[in-house]
């Protein structure tokens, strides 16, 4: 099953989150020492799901979230019929079971349904699973950016998708 995440899945989503930073880490900005160190976890999870800017959905197996991805809306007139796809991950233990393919498709048909025109993402160049999902959901590199991110001495290269929706 796949829905809306609300803020009353804000604790199932921060273990999720923290699951995510610890088994791929080298795939978020953000560390996972950096995000458990913030003030509030909960109440920020809470804010960030009821924010109008984003929709989070979950997919959930036997009642358990398994996987998640999120939109992010561009709110200047110029960019708005572009959006994010960010903060996408499946639960190790539920891979490999179409979670992610009906994740993007999920996020694709409400993007469109907000008249979203475009969707991006950025994807590191070492996770080659990601990149063969997002290329069989239709999604194009464009670019890849040597050195997005470095943890621990090492680079990682991001490369930029996107899918046209119309």
């Amino acid at each position: 099953m796949i829905r809306e995440l609300t803020a009353e899945d804000a604790n199932d989503y921060w273990d999720l989150r923290l699951e995510a930073l610890k088994t791929n880490g080298e795939a978020f900005a953000i560390t996972y020492e950096e995000s458990n160190s913030r003030s509030n976890p909960i109440e920020r999870v809470e804010n960030n799901l009821s924010s109008p800017g984003s929709i989070t959905f979950g997919a959930f197996i036997d009642g358990n979230l398994a996987g998640n991805v999120t939109i992010l809306y561009n709110t200047l007139e110029k960019m708005k019929h572009k959006a994010s796809i960010v903060a996408m991950y499946v639960s190790p233990h539920f891979r490999k079971r179409g979670l992610g393919r009906a994740l993007l498709a999920e996020a694709e048909k409400t993007a469109k349904s907000s008249q979203v025109e475009l969707l991006q993402l950025t994807v590191v160049t070492s996770n080659p699973s990601a990149v063969k999902l997002y290329e069989k959901t239709g999604f194009v590199s464009f670019g890849v950016e040597k050195h997005a991110m470095k943890s621990n001495r090492e680079y990682y290269d991001e490369m930029w998708m996107s899918k046209e929706l119309v």
